[in-house]
């Protein structure tokens, strides 16, 4: 691992368009007495990783919340780069760009999405000095032992099933009917953070390059809302204690 008076510096990007159809105002929707987004710039500002911390909007509101719990948002991202398909390599190329015409010479960053608000400081800590002790790796990525086995999963065809993966040893049970517990190990990403090179995305065309260090979250580290029964069972666990958000002071 890089000594820390000489690891590159880093930027934490914190994506927050407007415009949420699924969770309307989701990242500005009030949670325990706070906007959504200002529990990913709190863990960002405390996690002591980031020579800045930016909030990329293109809604002037958000960014004067965003201002107002300390994060940055050196200019609005323009509004080609907000629609509902628009693709995280189009405002992060965007930005990095800009970043780097106004003099940043930061060479990483981070993005830390407001839909993933049980993210703490420690976990940015983590990932980060896990990022360092890696060797020639492009990006790290959160991910999570997935809930829901790919090898249980079928299409259908004529309205017959057929499975998506198929054990390859014929003479053994297929896979689709196996214990969860006796299938190989897979992981899916969650939202919780990524970290890479500031020229990945400027040189190999997407946010992650092709050499990508896993980062396994623990426990609610990568909750993430996507739908309005996400927001109500984070209510509800934090109602009942079984979780801590980021302290906001």
């Amino acid at each position: 691992m890089n000594d820390a008076n000489n690891n590159p510096r880093c930027l934490g990007f914190i994506p927050a368009r407007s415009g949420s159809k699924r969770v309307p105002n989701k990242n500005i929707r009030m949670l325990d007495g706070h906007p959504l987004l200002a529990y990913s710039i709190s863990s960002a500002l405390k996690s002591g990783v980031f020579s800045r911390v930016i909030v990329s909007t293109e809604s002037e509101e958000i960014a004067e919340i965003a201002k107002k719990y300390g994060a940055e948002v050196p200019f609005l991202r323009p509004a080609e780069y907000a629609a509902d398909k628009s693709q995280d390599i189009e405002w992060v190329k965007h930005l990095i760009t800009e970043l780097k015409r106004s003099g940043e010479d930061a060479e990483c960053f981070s993005i830390l999405r407001p839909t993933s608000p049980l993210r703490q400081s420690e976990t940015i800590r983590r990932a980060w000095a896990q990022f360092l002790s890696g060797e020639k790796v492009d990006s790290l990525r959160a991910v999570e032992k997935c809930s829901q086995h790919p090898m249980k999963m079928w299409r259908i065809d004529d309205n017959l099933m057929n499975p998506i993966f198929e054990n390859p040893n014929k003479t053994e049970t297929p896979w689709h009917c196996m214990p969860y517990q006796s299938l190989p190990e897979i992981y899916v990403q969650n939202a919780s953070l990524e970290i890479a090179w500031c020229d990945v995305p400027l040189t190999k065309g997407n946010i992650a390059g092709d050499k990508i260090m896993s980062f396994i979250t623990k426990e609610s580290e990568g909750f993430d809302i996507n739908f309005p029964e996400d927001w109500l069972v984070l209510e509800q666990i934090i109602n009942s204690n079984l979780v801590k958000l980021p302290e906001i002071k």
